[in-house]
């Protein structure tokens, strides 16, 4: 190889491939193999628990994301969180001996469960308030529509309505008057 076939492999390589962003089913296969993780390690049911809290919270989240109106930031943390972030959390405390991570000071006087927990409520909380901004931009839609049809069928406002129009009875007789 020369030294000019070194610099056109360089040129044809180009720039590093970005990996493809997680489809829909990668984000639930991902939230299924967390459910199933943490109870196949054994985990405690505090743990458990946080986490089912957690993937339940993404999958309704989730399918609700793109017509939100949520910032890409915020749209990123809900997908990083299903994908990377609590897949890490959970995987770092997996990986200790249960006896050891359960009772022995690692930060400030507090276990590996202690700091998975609070971990665990940190990503809770962030979820759950994505979740309310979501839900909070449906319920803003429902409150503008309903604004529209008071205004549109309000009480003060004039609406034609159909007159019924009585029955004329035809006379029998040109001499009768009625």
């Amino acid at each position: 190889m020369g030294l000019f076939d070194w610099f056109r492999d360089e040129q044809e390589t180009g720039a590093p491939v970005t990996p493809a962003a997680p489809t829909e089913v990668d984000i639930a296969s991902a939230l299924d193999h967390m459910d199933a993780k943490v109870v196949s390690a054994g985990l405690s049911t505090a743990v458990i628990a946080r986490v089912r809290r957690i993937t339940k919270r993404l999958r309704e989240t989730l399918p609700r994301m793109s017509n939100a109106g949520l910032t890409s930031a915020d749209q990123y943390s809900l997908i990083a969180t299903a994908t990377s972030y609590l897949p890490q959390t959970v995987g770092s405390y997996v990986r200790l001996p249960r006896d050891w991570a359960d009772t022995r000071p690692v930060d400030e006087g507090r276990s590996s469960l202690l700091v998975l927990i609070d971990q665990l409520d940190l990503l809770a909380a962030t979820v759950d308030k994505i979740y309310d901004a979501v839900l909070a931009k449906d319920a803003e839609a429902l409150v503008v529509h309903g604004r529209f049809l008071a205004e549109k069928f309000s009480a003060g406002r004039v609406v034609v309505r159909p007159v019924s129009v009585p029955k004329t009875t035809t006379p029998s007789s040109t001499l009768d008057l009625g």
